[in-house]
């Protein structure tokens, strides 16, 4: 690696690799958008991504700045980076390499949506904007490329694999699925290709439970009757989106009981995986007798074999975004000379315009075609007259002289001595 990133780029967070899913629930900002225009105070460019298993804050500006503000949001226990281990962490992460089930497909949505709301809230930079599409689009080629994500490839479909371990087999099992979100989506597809009596899908909006339902052969329910398909169910897998939990201690407590019949010495136990983010079980659930509640912390041996299988289309990945990342790094430093340059195309175009009405003014009487004429003439001889500038420009920010490039622009705008700094 010969490249070397001149702009300050840096990022933290919290993820499954070092934090389980109580420190992803800290850590979380349940207003982004607020959280975004708080950090627009302080940096150029923010974006912010936050998904089941990671929650991440992308910045234009420098990771001691970036430390200083999310410890100031009450935030701690996150790692950070900066410069060009962010790019190189920005592809690996579009690739699916980073994720907790390699390869998967949805970081590439939640990426996308993270740079929508940054655009919305009006905190994303061109060079944040830029960072986010080039990843993404590595993301997009590195799946063409290799193998990476064949199979069950996310988090809904792991949760699948963990049910069908932990039962033995789904053949012939009750599953209630609540939430028909995205990932309520993904758990619903995995489980359509097992032999299952029933599926059962339940919503807090019943017509996208009937929608979800209708399209995998399962049956929708009302959320007014979720415990009583909780009693009928040997799996509950629940990912929905709500900000605090939607299975209650108590009438889980009594939905048990009444699994158990009367000869029975031992309730029949119920198992729940709670994939949401903020979790959908209440904690002191987990005390309850006959229930066994897993989390996203549990999908880690799902994710370790993921890995092993698939360990050489990652190899094969993991070269692609070497040769990648220093294609990254010069579109990064070549597009930081933009500021520069549109103060620099501003001042041109003043001065065209201002030369251009002077020119028209002594043509009175003129026909508007030949004011047409001037004003294309004299918009492309400013063009050409500043593409040599522009490059040389550019190429002194990829290579680091910034100083150089801000010197070039100041002599030709403001008439500035051009002194130039010598390199070390």
């Amino acid at each position: 690696m010969n490249k070397q990133l001149f702009v300050p780029i840096s990022c933290a967070g919290v993820d499954h690799h070092n934090s389980d899913i109580g420190a992803l629930e800290s850590f979380c900002f349940p207003d982004e958008t607020a959280l975004l225009e708080k950090a627009r105070e302080r940096f150029k460019g923010v974006v912010l991504l936050q998904t089941c298993n990671r929650i991440e804050i992308l910045v234009l500006g420098h990771a001691t700045s970036l430390e200083e503000f999310l410890l100031e949001q009450g935030r701690s226990g996150f790692w950070i980076m900066e410069g060009q281990n962010v790019l190189q962490h920005l592809l690996r992460l579009a690739a699916g390499m980073d994720s907790m089930v390699v390869g998967e497909d949805q970081i590439l949505g939640q990426l996308k949506k993270a740079l929508s709301i940054s655009q919305k809230a009006g905190t994303c930079s061109p060079i944040i904007d830029l960072c986010i599409k080039k990843a993404v689009h590595v993301g997009i080629e590195v799946r063409k490329r290799t193998n990476i994500n064949n199979g069950a490839v996310s988090i809904g479909s792991a949760a699948v694999q963990l049910a069908e371990e932990l039962l033995g087999s789904l053949t012939g099992k009750h599953i209630l699925v609540v939430g028909s979100g995205e990932m309520g989506t993904l758990v619903t597809q995995a489980l359509a290709a097992k032999d299952l009596t029933a599926i059962y899908v339940a919503n807090r909006t019943y017509e996208r439970a009937v929608s979800l339902a209708d399209e995998i052969g399962g049956k929708a329910v009302s959320f007014d009757s979720l415990y009583h398909y909780i009693s009928l169910s040997d799996v509950v897998i629940t990912c929905t989106g709500a900000p605090h939990p939607v299975i209650h201690s108590d009438p889980l407590c009594e939905t048990l009981e009444g699994r158990q019949w009367p000869l029975d010495t031992e309730q029949n136990p119920l198992i729940i995986i709670d994939i949401a983010h903020p979790r959908d079980v209440e904690d002191c659930a987990c005390e309850i007798e006959g229930l066994h509640i897993f989390t996203i912390d549990d999908l880690r041996s799902v994710s370790e074999k993921n890995l092993k299988n698939r360990k050489k289309e990652a190899e094969l990945a993991g070269s692609y975004l070497d040769c990648e990342l220093e294609q990254f790094i010069s579109l990064i430093n070549r597009n930081s000379a933009n500021d520069m340059l549109a103060h620099m195309y501003t001042w041109a175009e003043a001065i065209r315009i201002k030369e251009r009405d002077r020119a028209l003014s002594r043509l009175k009487g003129s026909e508007a075609e030949i004011a047409e004429i001037i004003d294309d003439f004299t918009r492309v001889l400013v063009k050409k007259l500043l593409v040599d500038l522009t490059y040389s420009v550019r190429s002194s920010t990829e290579c680091g002289e910034i100083q150089n490039a801000e010197l070039l622009v100041k002599a030709i705008t403001e008439g500035e001595k051009v002194c130039f700094r010598k390199e070390d």
